[in-house]
């Protein structure tokens, strides 16, 4: 049966910015409650090593990161939902007692005085048919959930940035060969990444190459090529066996219900006012990946969710809301 849930702060979202929105949140006595969404930790879930995140001397797994991440907020004080936001009315402004309106997945009606929009950004792929096709039998978005099933066989990687290196890095712990697929003669990944990828001798990078076909064979059919254009002269074409390739071209905003309830640019990523998480609408906040197109990193979004947070409670202490 659909339950209703009202709350001083609503956090939509479970990553860092959303965690740290709700352990900050907790410990001012907001009692937020928290909706994870589809991917509980977010994209750090799928990252193996981290190492900039300060506080830690070695390197540590991003999901056991969000795993504290979560047992923190729980401890002070947050109530977590597993459902998935798939409505909102907040461009109107607050009801009469100063609630803003949501919906969950699963019915459940959501009533908040304030609320954070943490809900990240997804993947990118290259939009292609045979990419479709073969996605589970040889195409992932995810070399930390995957890499281990290509243990001694030849991948792909394609893109340029840190997302692709990191990716490719990755891999090659795996894979006996890493290709590295990009349509520019140069990366836009960080120095250290590069150098890190230029001196690894699993990696061979393939410059000015885009995927034109994703190729398969057998019953049922699996990854075993691809067919790559030449970005130079687009009429040359060849063929390269792999037995698996990960697309990290990107990623999209995860604005969902959203999109149209609070002011976006024009790639779908929510506005905010410069030097804080305030949206177009008062007492809406966003934080981390869904805000930030620029850095997109795990200290980073913590920040912003710290700052939606602190601004949050003093919105409802201007308001005259909660203690």
């Amino acid at each position: 049966m659909a339950e209703t849930h009202h709350t001083d702060m609503l956090i939509v979202g479970a990553g860092p910015a959303g965690y740290t929105a709700a352990i900050y949140a907790a410990r001012a006595g907001m009692q937020p409650l928290l909706v994870t969404g589809m991917q509980p930790g977010g994209q750090l879930t799928i990252t193996d090593e981290i190492e900039n995140f300060p506080g830690f001397a070695q390197p540590v797994q991003g999901p056991w990161l969000m795993e504290q991440m979560r047992e923190q907020a729980e401890h002070v004080g947050t109530k977590l939902l597993y459902d998935l936001i798939t409505e909102a009315s907040l461009k109107q402004g607050p009801d009469a007692e100063g609630y803003f309106h949501l919906k969950g997945d699963s019915g459940d009606l959501f009533l908040a005085r304030t609320v954070v929009i943490a809900t990240g950004a997804q993947a990118k792929w290259l939009g292609l048919d045979s990419e479709k096709k073969y996605q589970g039998a040889g195409v992932s978005a995810c070399a930390t959930c995957d890499g281990f099933f290509y243990r001694g066989k030849d991948v792909a990687v394609i893109g340029g940035g840190n997302t692709a290196v990191e990716e490719a890095l990755y891999l090659t712990h795996h894979a006996s060969t890493v290709h590295l697929i990009h349509r520019r003669d140069s990366l836009k990944a960080e120095r250290i990444l590069q150098k890190r990828l230029h001196d690894n001798p699993k990696i061979k990078i393939h410059w000015n190459r885009a995927v034109r076909e994703i190729i398969g064979e057998g019953s049922p059919a699996v990854v075993t090529a691809l067919e790559l254009t030449d970005t130079q002269d687009n009429t040359k074409t060849e063929r390269l066996a792999v037995d698996g390739v990960f697309v990290a071209i990107g990623h999209s905003p995860s604005t969902g219900p959203f999109r149209h309830e609070v002011l976006c640019d024009e790639e779908g990523y929510i506005t905010t006012q410069p030097g804080t998480a305030s949206t177009s609408i008062p007492g809406i906040f966003a934080a981390g990946d869904i805000q930030d197109k620029t850095y997109r990193q795990a200290v980073t979004a913590a920040g912003t969710g710290c700052m939606a947070a602190l601004e949050a409670e003093r919105y409802l202490a201007e308001k005259k809301y909660g203690a």
